[in-house]
């Protein structure tokens, strides 16, 4: 296993408390070494949480390695069930388990004969499966384990409820501004007479799953995390999922349009009282989105025409290389995913909108391609941002894994109507980054050309005239670094040494600057 590849996707065993942690009285419990628990830190700092379900950490030390874990995670799981009286825990394998080859699923089995919970076992394969895959296997095996459990006992019904109800499947803790689609997803479907049954697993009680089935459909926002459990409840109880992703004005209307096909199938009203979203669509698309009129204001005809590079997890890269595509005049020269298992559907869905594919869970690979390409600009995950600094090329965080900074405390969503106001922003905004540097530069501000100054050694094998320096200085410094990297790139392929006025043209059309 290359620690690279598990930069853009955590390891399996972080999949489980994304799921744990979010939902109501239900634990898990992590046989690891100190460090593995973070869960907890990035729980209650970044998404600035005072509720929230701790994981316990079943502490593999020195004592453990050299003799087995014996009955420490059976201890743990009982001791954790008399205090927190779960329902599930879940005792979550790590790689420090596998290395010890020890039997998560026997230790289960012991610890539920004692233990006052249901105890099930995380189904988590290091060598197969990454974050989001354990999360969404997780989720569905928590979701599984409650109706099962009301069929045992008698206690599952079916009886639909008598409105419009959906179940929002797959808001997992440290996402993309989760926490906001999630609350822009109920506003939505509040506006058009949806009620919102339940929401999984954030913030629910999940002694309350067996009632699942109840709701009229499924909705699932984030493909990552909750198809499992939407694909399970579907064939189980044939509940009906919308998996569109309402991101952008068009897979909204879509999205919206597809909720107004599954209730106009359940309901039960005459003809003439039958639901028409369109009007609902026509307001938002015109009163509440400002994306499709920013786009068209002469501040952003400078993104027009641009190129950018988008990789990211599926939902979100997916997103944002149709997005700009077919509504901002921005297509993606390079565009794809790290969640390999989907990066077919993913393929499909952005086909037409970008001009290459760019699969990989290397983040090195994905920094090469992108440091060979040279876009305009980079949409991606927080590894793509360390690579626009370091390229100095305009760059945007879109998709996870996100640095704090991308969980701010004001409300920014991705999905919905007001969504598409902060993905046209953060669309526009990298392509037009370096304003601020050049108004600087006029009024004196701090001084960056000493970070793209070329080194001593290459100064001296190159020399300007004093036209070509005049022609630098009046070029805005947020682009003069990458202008006089390619033109002394293409001077030295050339053989040329005394860069000119005329040298400066020939190169910004051999290599182009744009």
């Amino acid at each position: 296993m290359k620690p690279a590849h598990r930069m853009h996707a955590g390891p399996a065993h972080i999949g489980t408390p994304r799921v744990a942690s979010p939902s109501k009285n239900a634990h898990a419990i992590m046989h690891a070494p100190p460090g593995d628990d973070h869960s907890n830190v990035m729980r209650s700092m970044p998404e600035r949480d005072r509720d929230f379900t701790p994981v316990t950490a079943s502490m593999v030390d020195r004592h453990v390695l050299a003799r087995g874990s014996q009955e420490k995670v059976v201890d743990n799981t009982n001791r954790k069930g008399k205090e927190e009286r779960p329902d599930p825990i879940a005792p979550t394998p790590t790689c420090t388990s596998s290395i010890l080859q020890e039997d998560p699923q026997n230790l289960v089995r012991r610890a539920s004969i004692t233990s006052d919970s249901d105890a099930i076992p995380a189904d988590v394969n290091h060598h197969r499966v990454d974050e989001p895959q354990a999360a969404d296997g997780t989720l569905e095996q928590v979701v599984r384990h409650h109706p099962n459990k009301a069929r045992g006992q008698g206690t599952l019904g079916r009886a639909l409820a008598n409105t419009p109800s959906a179940n929002i499947i797959g808001i997992p803790t440290l996402g993309s501004h989760n926490q906001h689609d999630c609350r822009e997803s109920k506003r939505s479907s509040r506006d058009i007479g949806t009620k919102i049954h339940h929401i999984i697993p954030e913030g629910e009680f999940v002694g309350n799953l067996h009632n699942l089935p109840k709701a009229w459909f499924n909705f699932v926002p984030h493909r990552e995390v909750g198809l499992m459990t939407a694909v399970y409840l579907d064939e189980e109880f044939g509940m009906p999922c919308i998996s569109t992703t309402p991101a952008g004005i068009i897979d909204t209307a879509e999205c919206i349009r597809q909720t107004q096909e599954r209730v106009g199938k359940w309901a039960s009203a005459p003809p003439e009282e039958k639901v028409d979203h369109e009007p609902y669509i026509d307001q938002q698309t015109r009163s509440v989105s400002q994306a499709a009129w920013s786009s068209r204001s002469i501040d952003r005809q400078n993104s027009t025409g641009k190129r950018a590079v988008i990789p990211g997890d599926a939902t979100h890269a997916t997103a944002m290389t149709k997005i700009p595509s077919r509504e901002m005049g921005i297509r993606a020269c390079r565009a794809g995913t790290y969640c390999k298992h989907d990066a077919e559907r993913s393929n499909e869905q952005v086909r037409g909108s970008r001009d290459d594919i760019l699969v990989t869970d290397d983040h090195t690979e994905a920094g090469d391609t992108i440091g060979r390409v040279e876009p305009p600009a980079i949409s991606g995950t927080q590894m793509e941002r360390h690579v626009g600094k370091r390229l100095d090329t305009p760059r945007g965080v879109t998709s996870p894994p996100v640095h704090i900074q991308n969980f701010p405390s004001g409300y920014r969503p991705s999905l919905g109507y007001e969504g598409t106001n902060q993905i046209a922003d953060s669309v526009h905004n990298p392509h037009t980054l370096g304003t601020e540097d050049h108004l600087l530069d006029i009024l004196g501000g701090h001084d960056t050309e000493a970070v793209t100054e070329s080194s001593p050694i290459e100064q001296d094998l190159l020399i300007r005239s004093p036209e070509s320096r005049l022609g630098s200085s009046q070029i805005p410094k947020s682009v003069r670094g990458k202008t006089k990297g390619k033109t002394e790139k293409s001077a030295r392929q050339n053989g040329i040494t005394n860069i000119t006025v005329e040298v400066m043209y020939a190169a910004r059309e051999i290599l182009g600057t744009r």
